[in-house]
């Protein structure tokens, strides 16, 4: 009723519960971010505790190719100095620029990711795949596990690409971009590990 003494507190009750799409976005990609590092977090502890058991067969330093992989680390660290670019151009409201940029990190990606499975498909070839030891298992499940991840990410990527066509530089999609900054620079941060933890450390006797 418009005469009752209780509306407008019951009005101001509403504006300050109002949600802020944003911020709930943001946060709700951090807290899935947590828990994504939780589950590299056991795959990193899984692979420190079976790194070392060839069961009789081949070592980290007989398998692991330190100049193919040095390569594809460049691809990755180089993509997320291009997505940077993407989000300055988001920022100055560039849409061609921001899709040039996309697509450049999307190009760099997916040679990451073709250079990873050319190198599971040379081990598995020589009968070294994953149930070949408990060494080659965990190390699979862990550099497999971050690869599903960065082609999420691409595939995320191309779609957002697809949307700023449509509908520009709308908000939501700079609050896509942003959350998808914050997954593409995660995975930057977890192969840093992989490489030091599995490629660096697994070459030595």
């Amino acid at each position: 009723m418009t005469g009752d003494a209780g509306a407008p507190e019951e009005l101001r009750f509403y504006v300050a519960e109002e949600h802020h799409p944003e911020n709930g976005t943001l946060l709700g990609f951090w807290l899935y971010l947590m828990s994504d590092c939780l589950i590299f977090a056991c795959l990193f502890a899984a692979y420190g505790v079976l790194g070392r058991s060839y069961a009789g067969g081949p070592t980290g330093a007989e398998v692991l190719e330190l100049p193919a992989v040095a390569v594809n680390t460049s691809l990755l660290l180089l993509s997320s100095i291009t997505y940077g670019f993407a989000m300055l151009e988001m920022q100055r409201n560039r849409q061609r620029g921001t899709l040039i940029w996309l697509a450049v990190t999307g190009l760099l990606g997916a040679g990451f990711i073709g250079l990873e499975l050319r190198e599971f498909a040379h081990l598995i070839a020589l009968g070294d795949g994953p149930q070949r030891s408990a060494f080659l298992s965990s190390f699979f499940t862990l550099v497999g596990t971050h690869g599903l991840h960065v082609t999420f990410g691409i595939v995320w990527l191309v779609t957002l690409m697809v949307q700023i066509r449509k509908k520009g530089l709308i908000s939501a999609n700079k609050r896509r971009l942003m959350c998808l900054s914050m997954f593409w620079h995660f995975l930057d941060v977890v192969w840093i590990g992989v490489f030091s933890f599995v490629y660096l450390m697994g070459v030595l006797p």
